[in-house]
């Protein structure tokens, strides 16, 4: 990876800065986007009306809006990025401004015809709604309850039935719905339709009264309720019965930027408790609490290490995207929602305060199930794994190449997002790929020559005994019958696939950093973090193995402490927040004697 910044990553940079500027400092109390207003305006049930127009004002929904339809999202990667500082301050702002309208819109970015596309792109850049009715899942909350049923009419379907908690329902300009359009139980009875209000007469459309919710409060949750609506044949999307294949292919993007972005607001927990460990707020305890901060910290590295290869994989791999899109969604949430648990340890009473990011803990807390990030992510990431994990074990385990430097190096550009090219079974495991890869790129002495012997050696076993941990699940897998379909629904098989995740998850931290040149940042290129993150996945696997030495966890805390002074990101960009991202003063001095 080259020490030059290129110029797509330059203008990411520049992107990412736009926002930061005109949201200004989130721990101003005087700032009306801070995190002082924003919680205000949370527990008055609503979103910041000035945040959504400061973002209107720099034409942020261009980022959801395809390059080739006048927009700016070309990179699934850069477009996470570009979120995090909106997701660092509310989720419920991220959601209820336009992350919703990308995953209802992308549907008809992927199949819809030019007209629609076009009107549809119009309708996001201008600042617009899009919501999005998806069809009924069995492990679902309140957004995935209720379905659709559009039967033929006289000009093309009549739609019936009740969705209940749609985001903007009140204030959507157009609908993408997913209707069931035939019978049975096949693959095919699901179709897409696009709603646009000229092309929806009658009363047949009435929006319910809306309804809050606990979590994710400021954004409006309202149901749809259909009788007998007449819906124009050309708002069909696609073709008749592709929703399923076009749900399972937007879901890839979706999961993978909701994994993604989900860091910035862990983000904003870990700094406050910084801030709280620097001050000496909550008394004694330092050196765990230390080790708490250091040990998260690590965490939302290998997070971002493998959030960031999934989604350039739905470039560089569309073929085997969906199995990466699965398996972060199905990991990331889980490590981050045990995180702040952490983090609301260090933090303490304060944790409960309403003030700046102490506040913003609970706040999160209410907001992550709210934003479908428990037991229904889960379940569906599950039933996409686990019928393919047997197959996997057996073509492409051991089998598949290393991938290539591109889907590690974060900073380089990619072709354009193509989500009709996204493959939604098959492939190969590129994650597990990059694990074996790097196992023998260590054995070889490969990687940045950073850090003291004992680290590098001590990663070189972690490695090693994820390696061992793959093939007992190779073993396992392979071992299973592919003419019978019980195991898919076998709780052992979802214990294993609980495994999975976490190896390839290895796989995509490791490969990351065995790639890293010497001119690199300089800890980034020291194994200290990653020793400390494989370590805690190692037990959640209940591999036993030394701990981190105690100068890992220093150097990881020494460079959460430098980062939380300077401003700095706790991702693998390190970059500058902008403005409120350093200590108030004092701070420094009272991190020299934490």
């Amino acid at each position: 990876m080259s020490g030059e910044v290129p110029e797509a990553e330059a203008g990411v940079r520049r992107r990412i800065a736009q926002v930061e500027n005109a949201f200004g400092d989130p721990d101003d109390a005087g700032n009306p986007v801070g995190f002082a207003a924003l919680l205000a305006a949370d527990d008055r049930l609503e979103l910041s009306a000035e945040a959504e127009r400061r973002l209107d004002a720099i034409g942020f929904a261009a980022e959801f809006v395809p390059g080739e339809l006048g927009g700016r999202l070309e990179r699934a990667d850069a477009l996470a990025r570009i979120l995090r500082p909106v997701f660092r301050r509310d989720v419920a702002l991220g959601f209820g401004y336009g992350i919703t309208s990308l995953f209802a819109a992308s549907a008809v970015w992927a199949a819809g015809s030019p007209g629609q596309r076009a009107r549809l792109a119009e309708l996001v850049r201008a600042g617009g709604r899009v919501g999005i009715v998806h069809h009924s899942l069995a492990h679902g909350n309140t957004m995935w309850q209720g379905e659709l049923v559009a039967r033929p009419g006289a000009h093309g379907y009549v739609l019936d039935g009740r969705k209940d908690g749609v985001v903007n329902a009140e204030r959507a300009g157009a609908f993408v719905v997913y209707a069931r359009t035939g019978q049975g139980r096949g693959p095919d009875r699901h179709s897409v339709l696009l709603l646009e209000p000229d092309a929806v007469s009658g009363s047949g459309l009435r929006v319910l009264p809306r309804k809050p919710s606990t979590g994710m409060r400021g954004c409006r949750f309202a149901g749809l309720q259909f009788t007998e609506c007449p819906v124009p044949a050309d708002a069909l999307v696609g073709e008749p019965g592709q929703g399923t294949q076009l749900a399972l292919r937007t879901f890839q993007l979706n999961r993978s930027l909701v994994s993604s972005v989900l860091l910035g607001a862990a983000d904003t927990v870990l700094r406050a408790a910084a801030r709280t460990v620097l001050t000496g707020r909550e008394g004694g305890q330092g050196g765990r609490r230390r080790a708490v901060l250091a040990a998260v910290f690590a965490d939302l590295l290998l997070c971002d290490a493998m959030a960031s290869a999934v989604l350039r994989g739905l470039h560089v791999f569309p073929d085997s995207a969906h199995l990466g899109a699965a398996a972060v969604k199905y990991l990331v949430p889980d490590l981050v929602r045990e995180d702040l648990e952490e983090l609301g340890t260090v933090l303490g009473a304060s944790g409960y305060r309403r003030d700046s990011g102490h506040g913003f803990l609970q706040k999160l807390l209410r907001d992550l199930p709210a934003a479908g990030l428990g037991h229904m992510g889960t379940a569906a990431c599950q039933a996409v794994l686990i019928p393919q994990l047997p197959l996997l074990a057996r073509r492409s385990w051991g089998v598949t190449p290393d991938p290539p430097d591109l889907l590690f190096d974060i900073r380089q550009s990619l072709p354009p997002l193509a989500l009709t090219t996204l493959a939604v079974a098959g492939g190969e495991d590129r994650l597990v790929a990059a694990l074996l890869g790097a196992v023998r790129r260590l054995r070889e002495g490969g990687g940045p020559g950073r850090g003291d012997a004992g680290t590098r050696a001590l990663l070189g076993t972690l490695a090693e005994a994820f390696a061992a941990e793959l093939a007992e699940l190779r073993d396992q897998f392979g071992a299973v019958d592919l003419d019978s379909r019980a195991f898919a629904a076998s709780a052992q098989w979802a214990a294993l696939t609980d495994r999975y995740v976490m190896v390839a998850a290895a796989g995509a931290a490791l490969g990351h950093w065995v790639r890293l040149e010497e001119h690199t940042d300089p800890f980034l290129a020291d194994p200290a973090w990653l020793v400390l993150a494989l370590g805690r996945l190692a037990a959640r696997l209940g591999i036993r193995l030394p701990d981190a030495p105690p100068q890992c966890v220093e150097r990881v805390y020494d460079e959460a402490v430098a980062r939380l002074r300077t401003g700095r990101g706790y991702d693998l960009h390190g970059a500058a927040l902008g403005t409120g991202g350093g200590a108030p003063d004092g701070h420094a001095a009272a991190g020299r004697a934490a």
